[in-house]
């Protein structure tokens, strides 16, 4: 699951190493447009749901807490 997230990360900014990255939003390497698109891509490869309530800095600031 980690690798598929690190995939779509970087499909959506290839010029930024999303695994060493702890800091993803607090850092300014995902803006408002980034967190979207990676929503949208997770819902669809994982076949999930992100409601509003759980797009907070702290379940999208580190691909640990993404995948979490």
């Amino acid at each position: 699951m980690k690798e598929k997230i690190l995939e779509i990360l970087n499909d959506i900014d290839d010029s930024v190493d999303f695994a060493s990255e702890e800091s993803l939003i607090g850092d300014h390497i995902l803006d408002s447009f980034g967190i979207i698109n990676l929503v949208g891509e997770l819902e669809e490869e994982f076949d999930i749901t992100i409601g509003p309530e759980e797009m907070t800095k702290e379940n999208f600031d580190s691909v640990d807490r993404i995948k979490a």
